[in-house]
């Protein structure tokens, strides 16, 4: 009998916690969902790109005489004058070269020597009145010629022996001096290193690079979804990711008629110009995000987004009417940021509206 109560004991106990636990959470109140008050903020749509910061005019800085570079005047990050020295290319010509260039002043020596003698011959006849004029015009042409090409081939020996010679008033060395006032972007060669020349037919070494850094542009891409609603002379905010602290402003000045592929996606390239920076030092190549103003409201009545639920192209809120009451509150949205949306009508500031409620997960 004792057994039989004890048994009884173990099932009965068990079965009533369950069920008191059961009554308990059915009778148990719910949980009352977070408020949110209408407030009044400023809500503004951007459009982000993604890109770098460079000049707006970079010279790539070649040679128009072949050798190799002998010395360098200028290193990466100097800000030099127009005319002053870079680089000094020393020619280097092969024993060939420099064998054919000897044979062809002495070619030409011979011919203007012949040329002189005829000439002198020429000048006796026509005091003779035995040739005509335009026989002694024609002499004398020739024999400026050959005086010319001796000159030219005299000038190409002296440019492969020492790479400097001078035409009329030019001056031709082998020193690159700087086109423009800027900085010294990079140095591609080191001494010692060939340089190819500039040319009609090929692109030439690039020596150095140089820029005026006092106009600098923001070159990126934006995604094709926002493209559509960019118009040139928007506003933008770039952020710079070396300086944190530090927003630049600028305005949006190019945006390109064509599309390009980029990590799979389809991006558009634009151009921002960058004013000069008061307060920090802005460098080539520096990453930047730029945040473009599409449209930008003060002092609107706001919710955040989370809150706010559209159905059937309506949007419905949860308002809170007081202790346990709700309604829910068909409402008029505007401008959003994709965190917070403008409230057009339906609300009032200080208004309350419950938290959707959390899904709980099985």
């Amino acid at each position: 009998m004792k057994k039989k109560i004890i048994i009884s004991s173990v099932i009965v106990i068990p079965l009533a916690a369950a069920a008191f636990f059961l009554f308990s959470k059915s009778g148990a109140k719910p949980e009352e969902l977070p408020k949110v008050k209408v407030t009044r903020a400023t809500i503004v749509d951007k459009a982000l790109a993604i890109g770098t910061i460079e000049p707006e005019n970079e010279i790539s800085i070649k040679s128009k005489i072949s050798g190799v570079v002998s010395k360098i005047f200028a290193d990466a990050g100097t800000y030099v004058k127009a005319g002053q020295p870079l680089l000094e290319v020393k020619p280097d010509p092969t024993p060939i070269e420099v064998a054919d260039a000897k044979r062809q002043v002495q070619l030409i020596e011979v011919q203007v020597e012949n040329v002189a003698k005829d000439k002198a011959r020429q000048e006796s006849l026509y005091k003779k009145q035995l040739i005509s004029d335009k026989e002694y015009e024609d002499m004398q042409r020739r024999s400026q010629e050959a005086e010319l090409h001796l000159k030219i081939a005299k000038e190409k020996l002296a440019l492969l022996e020492s790479g400097r010679i001078t035409i009329g008033t030019t001056h031709i060395e082998s020193i690159i001096k700087a086109p423009i006032d800027g900085y010294v972007l990079s140095k591609a060669v080191e001494v010692g290193d060939p340089v190819t020349p500039l040319s009609s037919y090929q692109e030439g070494t690039v020596l150095m690079k140089m820029a005026n850094m006092q106009r600098l542009i923001f070159k990126g891409t934006v995604d094709e979804i926002d493209v559509g609603k960019l118009v040139e002379g928007m506003a933008t905010e770039i952020k710079i990711g070396a300086l944190p602290t530090d927003t630049v402003h600028g305005v949006l000045q190019k945006i390109s008629l064509k599309a390009v592929k980029k990590e799979n996606t389809t991006v558009f390239p634009i151009e921002i110009i960058v004013p000069r920076g008061k307060n920090s030092t802005l460098r080539a190549g520096y990453s930047a995000n730029a945040s473009i103003i599409i449209q930008k409201k003060t002092n609107v009545l706001t919710l955040p987004e989370r809150v706010v639920t559209f159905r059937n192209d309506s949007a419905f809120v949860k308002l809170a009417l007081g202790p346990g009451k709700e309604e829910e509150r068909s409402i008029k949205t505007g401008l959003s940021d994709a965190m917070n949306v403008e409230v057009i009508s339906g609300l009032k500031e200080n208004e309350e509206v419950y938290e959707k409620p959390v899904k709980k997960i099985d």
